[in-house]
């Protein structure tokens, strides 16, 4: 089972490849260019360094938001048209429930968050199960920043992208995870899609889309 992973939420990312459950490669995309323009690139650099043609992969996995407006399109797009030249199954995973697979196995609760711009984030709590899995506790939520702080829980961990911009508005009681683990990785990605396509989770490749926080500036303008 050769899985191709493709992370595009924030400005940059990253791409991976797992192969039977072992991860074989990752790489990050180039952090001067937007991934519109280093996705291309960085697939390129995957697969040579790998020796894999398009047809040797079996599931193109993605996240699909919340995240940057444009950054979430060119991934979704890109998991699409790579999936269905290659053949292949395509399988969308949340932009948070990554960020919170990469939180270290001592963390029992974590809500993780990030930037959906004008003051507010799009926030999420998991907590640790009996098998060692970090589990949703509610749906995403779109908050206001100080809303979402205020409500942190003593004994819960935060992390997220957003926390780079939140530099002593974090109340003192709450523990901010390690900032090296923060951000989405197309590592925990393709981890958590190899987890859900064993237990049968599928997503169709016509209607598979990104799920956005909220419209964007320019839609909300033309409409108003």
């Amino acid at each position: 089972m050769r899985i191709l992973a493709l992370e595009t939420t924030e400005k940059t990312g990253s791409v991976a490849a797992m192969c039977d459950g072992k991860l074989l490669l990752e790489i990050e995309l180039n952090r001067q260019q937007r991934s519109a323009q280093s996705l291309a690139p960085g697939l390129q650099a995957l697969l040579r360094q790998l020796q894999w043609r398009p047809r040797d992969i079996d599931l193109v996995a993605v996240c699909i938001g919340p995240g940057s407006f444009t950054g979430l399109r060119v991934g979704v797009a890109a998991a699409k048209a790579f999936a269905y030249a290659a053949n292949a199954e395509v399988l969308g995973v949340g932009t948070l429930e990554v960020i919170a697979a990469r939180a270290p196995g001592q963390i029992q609760s974590i809500s993780v968050a990030v930037d959906a711009q004008r003051g507010d984030v799009v926030a999420q709590s998991f907590r640790r199960n009996d098998a060692g899995r970090l589990c949703p506790e509610a749906a995403a939520r779109l908050l206001d920043i100080d809303t979402w702080l205020a409500a942190i829980q003593p004994d819960t961990v935060v992390s997220g992208p957003v926390l780079q911009k939140l530099a002593g508005r974090v109340p003192e009681h709450v523990m901010v995870l390690e900032r090296q683990y923060r951000e989405p990785r197309a590592a925990a990605l393709a981890q958590l899609a190899a987890r859900d396509y064993a237990a049968g989770r599928r997503d169709d490749i016509w209607s598979l889309s990104p799920h956005y926080c909220r419209r964007s500036a320019a839609e909300e303008k033309a409409e108003g």
